[in-house]
């Protein structure tokens, strides 16, 4: 579990703190969602797939226990995933900080956008988003939902890096 004659936790059980962490994450966005009523904007929504794949890739590594080459090769792509998933909170973040006038236009509901337009027009709308997602809804200590999903994404970005360089 934890490494000989050290106080740093083992690979295995790095990764599956990794893939708790994520689940946490998920779990605060489904709060939000359902019980404060703060509606997941296209972007949102983006961010919460990376956090999960993030999450899954960590779980894969620590119910398998890979070997060390696996493990740097899962880590790599979960820090990948951590680092796309922090460009969709950093464009979030940047439709945020628009003047009003240059916030694009609202577009329709996600789930008309899923039942009316071709997949590939959905999965733009989903990378790109709209208007909806510059409005600042939650802030904790002036920090909107992205701005701390940014630094969640860094966080598991630097600990799947610690994964990759570490010893085995």
């Amino acid at each position: 579990m934890f490494q000989k004659n050290s106080l740093m936790p083992g690979i295995r059980l790095t990764n599956l703190i990794l893939a708790l962490g994520s689940a946490g994450l998920i779990g605060v966005g489904l709060y939000f969602q359902y019980q404060l009523g703060l509606t997941p904007c296209a972007l949102c929504i983006t961010q919460r797939i990376f956090i999960i794949a993030v999450g899954v890739t960590a779980a894969v590594a620590a119910l398998l226990g890979v070997r060390y080459g696996w493990r740097r090769v899962l880590a790599g792509l979960g820090m990948l995933l951590a680092i796309i998933g922090g460009g969709f909170s950093s464009r979030q973040l940047w439709l945020q900080s628009l003047p009003e006038d240059l916030v694009p236009a609202c577009g329709p509901s996600l789930g008309y956008i899923l039942d009316a337009f071709p997949l590939k027009d959905a999965l733009a709308v989903l990378l790109r988003g709209d208007g909806n997602c510059a409005e600042v809804v939650w802030t904790f200590l002036g920090v909107s939902i992205p701005g701390w999903t940014l630094v969640a994404f860094i966080g598991l970005a630097l600990i799947n890096l610690w994964q990759i360089l570490r010893k085995a």
